[in-house]
């Protein structure tokens, strides 16, 4: 027992003693500083920091060994070159516009007993030139192959590129980089080969830099690429469904690049071509079209590239039926008798209302009671011809109204 304590105090005293040497062994009079990377251009942030200046002060000088601060104190005339801080724990700098030229192991010292000093190397990215495509030799035919180049120089490090046809991305050769004349930055270039067909007719090719300095951005340009194809040919009649009499003008629409130059019609089963004025460039006519007009045309269409054929099969329908003048008229007398009907039964119902409301009530000069039925008889639905007429027979007090014309009767049971 009294073995393990010895043990654990001497344990004790080696922890506490390799602590102590630990913090004798730490220089709080060491400066420190970071590396930076800055984009040609921008501002770089030169920071150098002391926990114990002993109360000497800090300094920083460049690559070539000249003082920039000495404190707070300028030592170079350079206005690119400012303070940021300077307290006795800290001496902050700046370059602004920072170049190429700036590039390099930058110094921060503390002038104790012994001089203390640290390093900072300070990287500048050259950005890259808009890249540059060549080789471009138009037209294309379809079937050949395109052969393109692209160049960016001015990049450190070396840029990467890459191309797309549309959106599709395109294989290339591999990059070749090459050292510029200033000895820092770097010129890539980039091929790429591809067999085009009549689909890449307008399309854009693109060629794209990648590099650190574009902070998440790019550099392209675009090459539009023209394609030669053979053309193709369709007839389109105007109107659609041409009929006996009309006037017809079949279309023949071409398309292609170059575009038709160059059109010719023919009848099939004709030994000789139609010619003007029939026939004005794409455009066949027909005047007053008949049934010897049908039959099957043929339209040749025509560029460098090569002929397209198309057909037409006219078939002329008979004449439209010409429609018969009496149908309207017709029509308007049937309204208006329609309306005279729908106007006589609004008026019977009417009538026919008022009359049971006055059932049992005779005329002022008919004696009541008396066993005549009394019609009143309308020659004309609109006009009364006459005075009520009374006819005898009828059984006793019943009063009848009776409307020849419109062969209709309501009958009102009296008394």
């Amino acid at each position: 027992m009294r073995s393990l304590a010895c043990n654990s105090w001497l344990l004790l005293g080696s922890f506490l003693i390799a602590s102590s040497r630990g913090n004798l062994s730490r220089d709080l009079s060491q400066p420190t500083t970071s590396d930076e990377i800055v984009v040609a251009g921008s501002k770089v942030i030169l920071r150098c920091e002391v926990e114990d200046p002993d109360d000497s002060s800090l300094q920083w000088s460049n690559p070539a060994q000249q003082t920039l601060y000495f404190g707070e104190k300028r030592a170079l005339r350079d206005l690119r070159i400012q303070l940021e801080k300077s307290t006795p724990n800290e001496l902050t700098i700046s370059i602004d516009n920072a170049t190429l030229a700036d590039e390099g192991e930058y110094t921060c010292s503390i002038f104790t007993m012994p001089v203390r000093t640290a390093k900072a190397i300070v990287t500048v990215l050259g950005i890259p030139q808009k890249p540059q495509i060549s080789g471009y030799v138009a037209p294309l035919k379809d079937g050949d192959t395109a052969k393109l180049m692209c160049m960016s120089s001015g990049s450190k490090p070396a840029a990467d590129l890459r191309w797309h046809k549309g959106d599709k991305p395109l294989q290339s050769e591999p990059l070749v980089v090459e050292e510029d004349a200033n000895g820092k930055t770097f010129t890539v270039t980039s091929r790429v080969e591809f067999s085009v067909g009549k689909e890449d007719d307008g399309a854009e090719v693109t060629c794209t830099v990648d590099h650190a300095s574009l902070q998440n951005s790019d550099k392209s340009t675009s090459q539009r690429i023209s394609v030669f194809y053979k053309p193709t040919a369709r007839i389109e009649p105007k109107p659609d469904h041409p009929r006996e009499g009309q006037d017809l003008e079949l279309h023949c629409d071409g398309q292609g690049n170059p575009v038709p130059h160059e059109y010719k019609w023919e009848k099939e089963g004709a030994e000789m071509l139609l010619t003007e004025p029939q026939v004005q460039d794409n455009i066949l006519t027909f005047a007053n079209l008949n049934k010897s007009d049908s039959g099957t045309y043929i339209c040749y269409a025509s560029s460098i590239m090569g002929m397209s054929i198309a057909r037409y099969n006219l078939a002329v329908n008979d004449a439209s039926p010409v429609p018969h003048a009496g149908g309207a008229y017709h029509a308007i007398i049937g309204g208006v008798v329609a309306l005279i009907v729908f106007l006589l039964l609004i008026l019977l119902i009417i009538l026919g209302h008022y009359l049971i409301r006055h059932k049992g009530r005779s005329p002022p000069d008919i004696p009541r009671g008396s066993s005549s039925l009394f019609i009143f008889q309308w020659l004309h639905p609109f006009s009364l011809t006459g005075p009520p007429m009374c006819h005898k027979g009828e059984q006793p007090g019943a009063q009848r109204l009776q409307f020849p014309s419109a062969l209709v009767s309501i009958a009102i049971g009296g008394e």
